[in-house]
Order: structure tokens, then sequence, then C-alpha cells
């Protein structure tokens, strides 16, 4: 396995769901990793990758405790979905700084999270997540603090890519660059 083609892709729960759609891009990479700090999710995504053919790395770990994994260093692609909403503030930039360092120069960092909930209705759909997930940890990103995070880490051309409406509130697609 090579790291000069590895996407890491982390997330809570959901990550099993995306281990599917993680396969054509096994297909191409020369090696894709994916961590999680759940045991229990991390076996669900294992199977459902299993069963899709995916040939996934996988790794029991926080976000920002990524060091120790030498097949995740000098990645050309992250990938991190629906994390950042349920750490600290403090948790959040560690985990920044963790992604800017595992990624290579000129490497590319996709995040997919609760970003800024700029309506009236996202705001109140979103307050579901914040029930649950405390808030503490995501008024932080329903105010826009993902972009501010990652400059901070270092990254250049921190975007938004997109933003996605969904019943608990809007998922902002953000890409940046090492």
């Amino acid at each position: 396995m090579s790291c000069r083609s590895q996407v890491r892709g982390s997330g809570g729960p959901r990550v099993s769901t995306r281990s599917r759609s993680c396969r054509s891009i096994a297909q191409t990479a020369r090696g894709v990793g994916k961590g999680d700090p759940d045991p229990a999710v991390l076996e669900i995504a294992r199977a459902k990758a299993d069963a899709a053919g995916a040939d996934i790395r996988w790794f029991e770990a926080m976000g920002d405790e990524l060091d120790a994994i030498d097949a995740l260093q000098q990645c050309d692609k992250i990938v991190s979905s629906l994390v950042l909403h349920q750490c600290s503030m403090e948790v959040k930039q560690a985990i920044a700084a963790q992604m800017f360092r595992l990624l290579k120069p000129g490497g590319t960092l996709f995040i997919a999270d609760y970003g800024e909930q700029r309506s009236l209705l996202m705001r109140m759909l979103f307050r579901q997540i914040q029930l649950l997930d405390g808030f503490e940890y995501t008024e932080p990103n329903a105010k826009g603090c993902v972009p501010e995070i990652l400059a901070d880490a270092g990254f250049q051309a921190v975007e938004e890519v997109r933003i996605i409406p969904t019943p608990t509130g809007s998922i902002s697609i953000y890409r940046a660059r090492r």
C-alpha cells in the first residue's frame, strides 16, 4: 500500500453508510483507510465495505490521535464526515491540525458536516442535533466556525462549496488545500 494515494475518511455512526460509497475511491486509490474511535461503528462499517467489495484498512482512533499510524502519513486526500459538530472547540482545532499534518503538501481536505445554519428553518431543524450532541459542541458549527478553524490550522483556499438542506439542518461541504 502506497501512501501517495491515500484517502482517509472519518465519521461517527454514519461512517458505515459511507463505506460503500468509498468503493469507487478504493478501486482507483493505492490505499484507503478509515478511522473511527468507536469499535462497534468500525465493525458495522467493515461489514458493509466488505459486502460492497471495498478494500479499506481500518483504524480505531480519535481524529486527533492519528500520528502513530504510519499508513495515514502523507495522504493526498482526507475526507471527514459528520465529526466536528460532535466535538469541543479544542478537539475541533486538534482534529484540523491533525488533518493538516497528515496531508502532504498540495493535498486536499474534504469535510461534510453541519455548518452555519443560515435560515430560521435550518436553525430550528438543527435544534434536534443540538439536543442530541450538546449545545456546547454544536453551537460553534451553527455559527459557522469550520472555515476559520481550518484556516487557523494552516489550510489554504478554504471554501464552503455546497450547502445541503436536510431534515436536521444544513450540512456544508468544505474543501481546503494544504
